[in-house]
């Protein structure tokens, strides 16, 4: 049986594990962007989860769209870059915090550029890109965990 057959996610199945605890995955900017597109066209997966390792870097892609796992999202913000420092789980729905502020949830991911890096897509309320928020290179990046 194919990977694809076995994950539940992808025959609508909604598994029986739940997330009820998870640590925070924390990292750095190492990249800030800047830019917007109405037209971005990122297809999220329908996994609501992802495991972050030490060491890899990703890209963060703020949206106010009602994203979701598998759904389609075109106006996006581009955020940064990050590196990961301390690995774990980032779920559907965890904070993403930078600076200690938060920019807005985890609504899912988008594979486009794996296996490069996986873009991190964040569903905020304002279409504010890395350099209005004043993102600088080294600024600590939050994802889940209690909030500050």
């Amino acid at each position: 049986m194919s990977g694809e057959k076995r994950d539940p996610y992808l025959r609508g199945q909604q598994p029986p594990a739940r997330f009820v605890r998870h640590r925070p995955v924390t990292g750095v900017v190492v990249a800030v962007l800047a830019g917007s597109l109405p037209d971005r066209g990122l297809e999220l997966i329908p996994q609501p989860s992802r495991v972050l390792c030490r060491g890899e870097v990703h890209e963060l892609i703020l949206t106010t769209e009602e994203a979701a796992p598998g759904s389609r999202v075109d106006a996006i913000s581009y955020l940064g870059f990050f590196e990961v420092k301390q690995g774990g789980v980032v779920v559907v729905g965890d904070d993403l915090r930078v600076r200690g502020s938060v920019i807005g949830e985890i609504a899912g991911f988008d594979a486009t550029h794996l296996p490069n890096h996986l873009n991190v897509v964040v569903r905020g309320k304002v279409a504010l890109d890395g350099l209005a928020w004043r993102f600088g290179l080294g600024d600590p990046v939050v994802i889940g965990g209690p909030a500050a």
